[in-house]
């Protein structure tokens, strides 16, 4: 596949990065002190005129949302014989963002910050669930939207607005008072390892099957 070298680095680079702020975080999380609240201070300057706004804002990467989001999108896309595409926007959602983040945090056990919640959350902290859960769900349509809209100039527009929405996911989460910097962080970097080194997976799984399914239908004519 074009550019599979790039994907693996790239992915391989923000994997080694999770890690090494992982590692910080389980051992050494004084280290980040000055980088977290110096983040979260700038974040939170507005606060609380925009309270109502994140609270809202966040919901976009609720568990539930993405859960949603992931079974009608990989629905319309199972209809349209895109079964691949579904099937990998399915793992990367329920499996890596719905249960492997979820053992990540009971690895680490970072108690979220003192700050005032404006959300209710009962689980750790690190890495952010909703970081991981934007950046798989939001970043796998990123990454399979040029299937569905020829059109490039729209496709990059739409492209980069979910990019910076997801962004936002994660400001959110710091505005709130429910995530460190470094959480945020670390689910993005998590996630986006994790599409980057399994999106040359999907694309050689997809053209085998697809010249499979191609190759059968000609048998039967």
């Amino acid at each position: 596949m074009k550019h599979k070298n790039y994907y693996q680095l790239a992915g391989a680079f923000f994997l080694l990065l999770f890690i090494f702020i992982g590692a910080i975080v389980k051992f050494s999380p004084a280290l980040l002190n000055s980088f977290d609240q110096s983040i979260t201070a700038f974040i939170r300057t507005p606060y609380p005129e925009l309270n109502q706004f994140f609270i809202w804002y966040t919901k976009l990467a609720n568990p539930t949302t993405v859960a949603a989001l992931a079974v009608v999108l990989a629905g319309v896309m199972a209809v349209k014989k895109y079964y691949i595409e579904a099937f990998w926007l399915l793992l990367n959602t329920g499996f890596t963002a719905g249960i492997l983040n979820s053992l990540i945090k009971l690895f680490f056990m970072r108690e979220r910050p003192t700050l005032e919640h404006l959300v209710v959350e009962h689980s750790y902290s690190f890495p952010s669930g909703h970081s991981t859960g934007s950046m798989l769900l939001y970043g796998t349509i990123i990454m399979l939207l040029p299937l569905f809209i020829k059109k490039k100039t729209l496709c990059r527009a739409l492209q980069l607005l979910l990019g910076i929405g997801i962004l936002f996911i994660g400001i959110s989460r710091i505005y709130l008072g429910v995530h460190f910097p470094s959480d945020i962080v670390g689910g993005f970097c998590f996630g986006l390892s994790w599409l980057l080194l399994t999106y040359p997976l999907y694309q050689k799984t997809k053209l085998s099957w697809y010249s499979k399914h191609k190759h059968s239908k000609k048998e039967e004519s």
